[in-house]
């Protein structure tokens, strides 16, 4: 694969998460949050089958997202069991 047509990949996944997702800290609920890490890994997946590449950014964006959501999760388990 190319420089260009791993730039190519690498603009249209970006477009797709700008377009798609909200920024990790602006999530408000974890429903919110699996969806997006749902959605994340299928597209990181597809990636994976269809062109063998996949941006490193787009790991550190799911990363992101399952840090917001280990932080809501260990808030409700707080809340619930303190």
């Amino acid at each position: 694969m190319t420089d260009f047509e791993k730039r190519k990949l690498e603009m249209e996944l970006k477009n797709f998460t700008s377009k798609n997702f909200e920024k990790p800290s602006d999530c408000r609920n974890a429903a919110q949050i699996r969806f997006y890490v749902r959605e994340l890994c299928n597209k990181i997946e597809e990636y994976e089958t269809r062109f063998n590449y996949v941006p490193a950014w787009a790991y550190s964006l799911l990363s992101q997202y399952t840090a917001v959501q280990n932080r809501m999760v260990h808030i409700e388990f707080v809340k619930t069991y303190a």
